[in-house]
């Protein structure tokens, strides 16, 4: 019997050893070479600038970004990109492509990683890149699959972010937001709301939603691990089970929606505003 597992555990040692040969030796060589500087985080580095003109109401979209990603606006109409890419060895930086594509309607930011071997795909590390933008305030948000940070400035338009692992924060939204798949905690201000609402899915962090004074809505969320607190003045929350909350800010109206979160909202007043009713 223990000659049989002897066997066994031979052939299984050789099929492994099978595959490692079988790898293109493009991959393995540079799986070899990427192991033994892997403990140089930042060897290669390279840094991608553009500028573009946008139309108002213009369509941002960021995809697969290994990295943080800061937005800043202001009313103009000039789109500024600024791409940091960074990887241990110039294969881990050619294995991850990263493209922008621009006209006058729109911006798009993707990367994507190449096949790799299999010395790459177990051990190697991959090529991150920090995005920041300088972009009009009259343009519309689109964001996923960011593995990092997520800020952004004033956005006058529909914001929508989802498979973000970080911490995200948006400086005011006045339109449509939605923000589902969030690993990390979550700072929106709410300036306005149109009648699409907000919603809010799938996070996992803590939630502060910043309302501007003239913000009326009605929050109601379901199947929440945590709590609903309020700071806001003559704004109560009640709570009719366990996990269901329901509050009116102002006279209500515009919808608030939340289900599946691992964490505590808080409604609270922005602190531009918070400040400015103070004096």
């Amino acid at each position: 019997m223990k000659r049989i597992v002897i066997v066994i555990a031979l052939v299984i040692l050789a099929s492994i050893a099978g595959v490692v040969v079988r790898s293109s030796s493009k991959g393995t060589v540079a799986g070899l070479r990427e192991l033994v500087s892997h403990h140089n985080v930042s060897d290669v580095r390279q840094e991608i600038r553009q500028t573009f003109e946008l139309s108002p109401g213009a369509r941002i979209e960021l995809a697969g970004v290994n990295g943080s990603v800061k937005i800043e606006t202001s009313d103009t109409h000039t789109a500024e990109v600024y791409i940091e890419r960074t990887a241990s060895c110039q294969e881990a930086l050619d294995r991850r492509k990263v493209f922008v594509e621009a006209n006058a309607n729109g911006l798009r930011i993707r990367s994507e990683r190449d096949d790799m071997g299999f010395l790459s795909r177990f051990f190697g590390s991959s090529a991150s890149e920090r995005v920041t933008l300088k972009l009009p305030r009259a343009i519309s948000l689109y964001a996923k699959g960011v593995n990092g940070p997520f800020i952004a400035s004033d956005i006058d338009g529909v914001v929508e972010v989802a498979g973000v692992n970080g911490r995200v924060q948006i400086a005011s939204a006045v339109r449509k937001a939605t923000f589902k798949g969030i690993n990390g905690n979550m700072v929106v201000g709410l300036k306005k709301l149109d009648e699409n609402g907000v919603t809010l899915s799938g996070i996992n962090g803590n939630i502060e939603l910043q309302f501007g004074s003239d913000v009326n809505a009605d929050f109601d969320a379901h199947g929440m691990n945590g709590r609903v607190v309020s700071d806001l003045p003559n704004v109560s929350v009640d709570k009719s089970r366990r996990g269901n909350y329901w509050a009116r800010i102002g006279t209500g109206g515009s919808g608030i929606t939340a289900n599946g979160i691992n964490g505590n909202i808080r409604l609270t007043r922005g602190p531009e505003l918070a400040s400015a009713s103070q004096n």
